[in-house]
């Protein structure tokens, strides 16, 4: 790919799409196109198609989506899941019919089954049943998954997609209420130490078993993939190697200097036992992580240390 490009990197303020735009920079690129919602409103097929017949991008990257914890998923399914295909299907439908040489769709490994045996391999998809807590952002997902292979075995067209394991890093969610586990818990253990290392009350026994992948990482994948032609239409991303949530509390508990003790909360639910991908199929096309646990959390914690103010004013703007 010519580093001079024009490349579309829908949802660039996200934490994964600034991650992108970050990576692509470094790797050389200069003609990088990204809108604001209020700029463009990715849910508009008429102003979705006139932005990319307008720009005439050689490379779509679709790090756009609607996301949110399990009770935004359980409040609202129907937005979960018709502004997802509303976001996707009219990236991937102009992408075609405007010709643009490649299009890469992230998603989630919640596209698979919640019972998929371990680790999970891309040909695990559509075999059982989804996690019904997330079902409908999942099955948004995989139709655009569906549709861009449909697209490549139909009209041979470059266009991959992309599925991180679970993500954490630079301009990551903090709050408490809607965060995911590594950061809720990062600034959990950080709270506490500010308040004289008071306790810290964390959900369930600690056994269950989770992989983590630096956004910095899943950003270099996309990387990648975009100065490579893949050979396949689905990817998993992530290390291969997972920890137990007990693991990683005492990593976070010592990254943030927290000397309290760690109460777990056995009445609170565990969530499935195991969820680890199997990257086999990346790492044989040439790409594997590079960001270790311990150095990925010491390096977000950096950065949560640095944006305190402003994650601040963000909570209370809300």
């Amino acid at each position: 790919m010519n580093k001079k490009a024009k490349i579309y990197i829908a949802g660039h303020r996200g934490m994964v799409g600034s991650a992108v735009w970050r990576a692509l920079e470094a790797d050389g690129y200069t003609n990088l196109v990204g809108k604001t919602s209020a700029e463009l409103d990715l849910r508009d097929q008429v102003a979705v198609n006139n932005f990319v017949v307008s720009e005439q991008p050689e490379v779509i990257i679709d790090a756009a989506a609607r996301v949110g914890g399990i009770l935004a998923n359980s409040n609202y399914p129907y937005q979960f899941l018709m502004e997802n295909l509303q976001i996707q299907n009219n990236l991937i439908d102009i992408a075609h019919k405007q010709d643009v040489k490649k299009f890469v769709f992230l998603g989630s490994s919640c596209i698979y089954p919640k019972l998929a045996p371990q680790p999970i391999k891309e040909e695990y998809l559509l075999t059982d049943t989804l996690e019904p807590t997330n079902e409908w952002y999942a099955i948004a997902k995989i139709t655009g998954v569906k549709a861009c292979e449909a697209i490549r075995k139909q009209y041979n067209k470059d266009f991959v997609s992309l599925m991180p394991t679970n993500l954490y890093g630079s301009f990551d969610n903090f709050d408490l209420k809607t965060s995911h586990v590594l950061p809720a818990m990062l600034r959990k253990f950080h709270e506490a130490k500010e308040n004289g290392n008071s306790p810290v009350t964390l959900w369930g026994s600690g056994t269950p078993m989770r992989e983590f992948l630096c956004v910095d990482d899943m950003a270099e994948s996309v990387v990648f993939a975009v100065n490579n032609v893949l050979p396949e239409h689905l990817y998993n991303v992530g290390t291969g190697k997972d920890v137990t949530i007990k693991e990683l509390a005492e990593t976070i508990q010592k990254v943030v200097g927290h000397e309290g003790d760690i109460i777990w909360d056995s009445e609170k639910p565990d969530g499935t036992p195991r969820k680890l991908l199997d990257v086999s199929k990346l790492k044989t096309a040439g790409w594997q992580y590079k960001t270790e646990l311990l150095q990925g959390i010491q390096e977000t914690y950096a950065w949560f240390l640095e944006n305190q103010t402003e994650l601040k004013q963000i909570k209370l703007s809300k």
